[in-house]
């Protein structure tokens, strides 16, 4: 299974074609369009999430609400469009490429490594393209993925964590359900409710001095069987995929599995999970220090993973770059954007490591329909149970 997205930022829509869908697997434009409503919401965003609303077309590979094995395309149309056609048309204006033309690269972005790569010498050939707009494709993807992962009970959840210094408290015992009901209740989609309103203040502190605020995100997800990914390949490890997924996101940093990081500072005795096993449950870990990994592989704990997101770059006090033309110094150009963007930032980590589960879902029970697939599911699913 495997996907592709195209489109510019402000161009007519953002493409999605998907190949590798099993048949006969219901899938909802509704339940795509709530996960993209999802992604528009959260405390710090832009003036952006106003214009857009975004919604799915589905115009290929879905009949009568079930998928038919063909590839499926999904289109969001960018609003933003209608007035900037003239821009970002395909025929040429040339007085108007001109006069909108970008020479000031901003720091943090992909401005100037596109264009020296690429021999442009008008950014936005490049920041259309790397703007954070790709993620709506990416969600798009991801709430098909989470309707795939439905049929087998796997559950995908998302939340915030930390948002600059303020970090809200680990409670270990919730369940995925009880944390997306306190996270979609949280303007800031934080399950402590008492970080919320400083999490906000310090979100208005930051706008208010033209800067912006980083954080970090974890997701976390539930009945995953043991034994997804491989040791066999490094390429095959399932930690390293979602890790590599997690940091392709618009300004992603660093990810963690579990107790993460916190590793390096404890003896192995404080590290590694004890394994039990019962009649009922089989074989399985008395903790999850390691967040449902060992060896590449998943051990049917549930996974957990963090990002981090460094702050948006683009800042409404920016900060200095050189003019590619005159070399000269200039602050940077400033494009509309967000304060702060960690909460939809969790709803994309949410996506992209629920479509990681479901391609390793299918590379490791692969079928031509849905009911083939399942069935094989819940057979190893038994099998492992009584290994």
């Amino acid at each position: 299974m495997r996907y592709l997205t195209a489109g510019e930022s402000h161009g007519p829509q953002l493409t999605v074609i998907i190949e590798g869908l099993p048949s006969q697997m219901p899938l909802s434009k509704e339940k795509i369009d709530e996960q993209l409503a999802r992604r528009q919401k959260g405390y710090g965003r832009g003036r952006r999430m106003q214009i857009e609303q975004d919604q799915v077309q589905i115009l290929s590979g879905v009949r009568f609400g079930k998928t038919t094995g063909a590839p499926v395309t999904l289109v969001i149309e960018n609003r933003d469009w209608t007035h900037w056609k003239k821009v970002m048309g395909v025929h040429p204006i040339p007085e108007e490429a001109e006069k909108r033309r970008i020479s000031r690269p901003r720091p943090g972005h992909a401005d100037l490594n596109g264009a020296i790569k690429y021999n442009h010498r008008d950014l936005r050939d490049v920041l259309e393209r790397s703007s954070a707009r790709e993620t709506a494709a990416r969600v798009a993807v991801g709430a098909v993925a989470l309707q795939l992962l439905e049929f087998c009970k796997i559950q995908v959840v998302g939340h915030v964590v930390q948002i600059g210094e303020i970090e809200a408290e680990r409670i270990l015992d919730l369940s995925c359900e009880e944390i997306k009901r306190r996270s979609e209740a949280s303007p800031v989609r934080s399950v402590d409710k008492n970080v919320e309103q400083p999490m906000m203040d310090l979100i208005d502190q930051a706008k208010k001095e033209g800067d912006s605020l980083g954080g970090v995100v974890e997701v976390l997800v539930e009945g995953v069987p043991v034994g997804l990914g491989s040791h066999v390949q490094w390429d095959r490890k399932l930690d390293g995929r979602i890790a590599q997924a997690m940091v392709s996101i618009n300004a992603f940093k660093g990810v963690e599995f579990g107790i993460g990081f916190e590793a390096a500072r404890l003896p192995g005795s404080k590290v590694h999970d004890e394994i039990e096993w019962s009649e009922e449950r089989g074989f399985y870990r008395r903790t999850n220090r390691l967040g449902g990994f060992e060896g590449g592989m998943t051990t049917g704990e549930p996974i957990v993973v963090r990002g981090v997101m460094k702050p948006i770059p683009t800042l409404y006090k920016p900060l200095m770059s050189v003019e590619i033309d005159t070399k000269e110094p200039f602050a940077a150009s400033i494009e509309r954007s967000d304060s702060c963007a960690v909460p939809a930032a969790s709803v994309v980590a949410e996506h992209v490591v629920a479509w990681e589960i479901a391609q390793a879902m299918l590379e490791k029970f692969p079928a031509d329909t849905a009911d083939e697939w399942i069935e094989q599911v819940n057979r190893y699913r038994e099998r492992t149970r009584l290994f």
